[in-house]
């Protein structure tokens, strides 16, 4: 498997919600084109998390074993239940608590771009969430080589805490890429083994997001998904994918698609962000982030070392 595209793709998000941003908030921006980038970023964003199914085949991850896969199922549900308890101890919006606890547990801004869909948020949420992904994976990414160095792990153990405690699959590249080639290439099949779990996890939180808005929905006739469709379409790209039907050349088209379509999303999101807004929610989503990528951190370590 070809790991170089990843990093401009998964950067590309951090940026798109940036130059959103900045758009948006132009005094003269057309309010015209609003409803338009809301459209856009609905479709665009469930397509793309369709596509990001074709990254992942199951066989990779059950080749890491049984001890590997308990640990990453660990990482990722102590990383995301923790975070959410923190964000409440915090006060923060129980949106952006849901999408900092989907980001740093999961995959970074392609989670938050699932789970924003299935949950009551508002844009700042979102742009917080993927704005803490970047600060916060970076450090981790610069600050992990050391520390594995430091601790004489081996390039397989490496790769391994990289995978499970790094946000973003481009900034686990980075962390594992000192510790040599072997590093890198069990690094991002750990880290797509967390990948794995985004569709049960927005499917769950789509059935508690279901029972909370019961009530309103009788009165309204709606009622929210049981599972939402894109997260089926995603389950289906991924059996697609490990099938091994797929030629390489497919998978990589796949791939510069599900980057042009999230990124269009976020860009299409930064746009409707209002700056004074998102700074109220600064010093506590930076402290919530802090905490969600200790944690992380620590499983990580803790159940790597002794499970694998």
């Amino acid at each position: 498997m070809a790991f170089s595209g990843l990093v401009p793709a998964v950067n590309s998000l951090t940026v798109a919600v940036v130059l959103g941003i900045v758009v948006g908030n132009v005094p003269r921006f057309p309010e015209s084109t609003r409803p338009g980038m809301a459209w856009a970023m609905k479709k665009l964003l469930r397509s793309g998390v369709v596509l990001l199914g074709l990254q992942l085949a199951v066989g990779q991850v059950l080749g890491l074993g049984m001890g590997t896969v308990v640990a990453v199922l660990l990482v990722v549900a102590v990383t995301f239940l923790g975070t959410l308890l923190l964000g409440r101890m915090l006060g923060v919006s129980r949106g952006l608590g849901m999408m900092v606890a989907t980001g740093f547990s999961i995959c970074g801004a392609s989670a938050i771009a699932a789970m924003e869909s299935v949950v009551d948020r508002d844009d700042e949420d979102v742009a917080t969430g993927v704005a803490m992904v970047t600060v916060f994976g970076s450090i981790a990414m610069l600050v992990l080589p050391g520390v594995c160095a430091g601790l004489g792990l081996s390039a397989d153990e490496t790769g391994r805490i990289a995978g499970g405690s790094v946000h973003e699959v481009a900034q686990v590249v980075a962390a594992a890429s000192p510790a040599g080639a072997a590093a890198v290439a069990v690094a991002v099949v750990v880290k797509l083994s967390r990948v794995v779990l985004l569709a049960p996890m927005v499917t769950i939180v789509s059935l508690v997001e279901r029972r909370r808005r019961a009530a309103a929905a009788a009165a309204t006739g709606a009622r929210p998904p049981i599972i939402p469709l894109f997260v089926v379409g995603f389950l289906v790209a991924v059996a697609v994918r490990s099938s091994g039907v797929l030629p390489e050349a497919v998978l990589g088209g796949a791939k510069q698609l599900t980057t042009v379509l999230l990124t269009g999303a976020l860009f299409a999101l930064g746009t409707s962000v209002r700056v004074k807004s998102l700074l109220r929610n600064g010093p506590k989503a930076f402290v919530l982030g802090a905490g969600s990528t200790l944690l992380a951190a620590v499983v990580t370590f803790a159940s790597m070392l002794t499970l694998t």
